[in-house]
This record gives C-alpha cells, structure tokens and sequence, in this order.
C-alpha cells in the first residue's frame, strides 16, 4: 500500500498555497501573452487568412494527410509493441540471478541508449544494402524505434521493480513462492502502477520521433506536410500545413495520455492480485 501524501511532503500552509496559486497565475498568463502574440503575427501576416486555407478542401490533399497519419500510426504501433516487449525482456536480463544474462541485458541497454535514433534509421536504411541485406523505410523506421526505446523502456521497468519496497518479495518468498511468481503476482502488480506515467511519456517520444523517418523517405505526417508545405501550385502554405500537422500530434498525444489516466482509474479499481499470489504459493 502505498503511503500517505503526508508522509512524502509537508502539506502546504496558507502562504505557500497563496505562493503557488500566484505563481500559476502568472504562467497562465505569461502562456496566453505568448500565445496571443502568436496568433496576433499570424493574423498580420495574412496566415490565418481564407485563402491560405484553400488549399485543405482538395480532396488529394486530404487524402494524402490521412496516408501520412496512417503511416505514422503503423509505425508507432508496431514500434510500440515491439519496444515494450524488447523493454521488458532486457528490463528481466538486468534483473536475472545470472550474471551473463545481466551483462549481456547491460551492455546492449547502454549501446542502444547512447545511439541517436536517427543514426539506427540510417544505419538500417542506408548501411544494410551495403552488407546485402534491402529493407524499407517502414522497416527501417520501426526497427530504430523498438531498439532505442525498448532500451529506454528496459530502465524504466527495472527501476520500477526495484522501487517496491524489498518487504513485499520477502514475504512472497517465505510463502513458498519461485522468483517468476514472485515477478508476476506480487513485483509487477505494484510497480506497474508506479511506471505507468513513465511508459506514456516514453511512447509519447517514440510516437513524436516517427518524424524522424521523414529523413530517410517514410512517407509519414511530417513527409506529407514537407512535400505540401512546398508545393507550388498550392502557393506554398508552409506554415497552414505545419499548423494542422502540430494539431494533428497534439491530438494524438493527448489521446495517449487519456488512455493512460483510463488505465491508472481501472488498476485503481483492481488492486492487484496480492490474493491470488498467497493462494497460489507455488507461483504456476
């Protein structure tokens, strides 16, 4: 169970709740200064403008938004997949009783944490045809993504195992209970509740890095807002383009974090499965 708010901090008095109230305030503020400047020089410049906008109602264009969307959601799905389970795997290595399968979980978790991501979309677009081995931007995209994040992912689920408090394994073990049962039915349970923020802000990253395929060709969000931001015949409406594509993210974003606070308010509704640990001792 975890502890009190009191417990963790000094609950604020009257002064500190002023402090912080004001403080908000003037963030709020400075917020909607800056974004009213914004929306102020998009105006004078003609940006906002209905013709600028024309260029949304042709049905090619549309199509061609909805085709990089597509592309950016397959890749972040897979992506996603592919780096939670690579995460949770290297994350078990680290954690292991074994001292080879520790160091080998080390040492590919430090490699592909220290790679920049778009060094691995390179290396995989443009290095493997020279070793004999052709695959495609998608490809390219989705396996940079599942080895940078899955590191990434590997240290965020190990620190949340570590971070269960050292009473809970032992009670488990006394219990009878073999180390894979004491993962799933008493570690995992508690510290996935504690990873839950961490593993959304990471996919939200992964999700905002499939722009880096742009650079070797994959026809995602940012592709498709290049190649109409530029195009003449549209009279070139670089930043109207950069405006939907930005909304487009944020959306996705946010629908990210919904899902993630859905999850959170139904793990809290089903505190896990401690009971179902002590009447299954054996850990099967």
């Amino acid at each position: 169970m975890s502890a009190p708010t009191a417990v963790l901090f000094d609950v604020p008095g009257p002064r500190a709740r002023a402090r912080n109230t004001l403080a908000g305030a003037v963030t709020l503020a400075v917020v909607l200064a800056l974004v009213a400047v914004l929306v102020w020089r998009l105006a004078a410049t003609g940006q906002l403008d209905a013709r600028v906008w024309t260029w949304i109602l042709y049905e090619n264009v549309q199509l061609a938004i909805l085709d990089g969307l597509w592309n950016t959601l397959r890749a972040f799905g897979v992506g996603a997949v592919l780096a939670l389970v690579l995460g949770a795997l290297l994350a078990l290595g680290r954690l292991s009783d074994h001292r080879f399968l520790r160091s080998v979980s080390s040492g590919v978790v430090e490699l592909f944490r220290a790679v920049p991501l778009v060094v691995l979309m390179f290396l995989f677009y443009y290095g493997l045809p020279s070793a004999g081995v052709n695959v495609s931007t998608f490809t390219a995209v989705v396996l940079g993504l599942m080895l940078y994040n899955g590191a990434v992912l590997a240290e965020i689920f190990r620190a949340g195992v570590l971070a269960v408090p050292r009473g809970q394994s032992e009670a488990a073990y006394a219990l009878g209970m073999r180390k894979s049962g004491v993962m799933r039915f008493v570690l995992l349970p508690q510290a996935v509740r504690s990873m839950l923020p961490s593993i959304v802000s990471q996919l939200v990253v992964l999700l905002k890095d499939t722009a880096l395929g742009f650079l070797i060709t994959y026809p995602e969000l940012l592709f498709q807002a290049q190649y109409l931001g530029s195009n003449a015949t549209l009279n070139s409406p670089l930043i109207p383009v950069a405006l939907v594509v930005a909304a487009i993210y944020i959306g996705l974003c946010l629908l990210l974090s919904a899902i993630a606070s859905w999850l959170e308010r139904r793990s809290r509704r089903n505190p896990a499965v401690i009971a179902v640990a002590i009447e299954r001792p054996d850990g099967t």
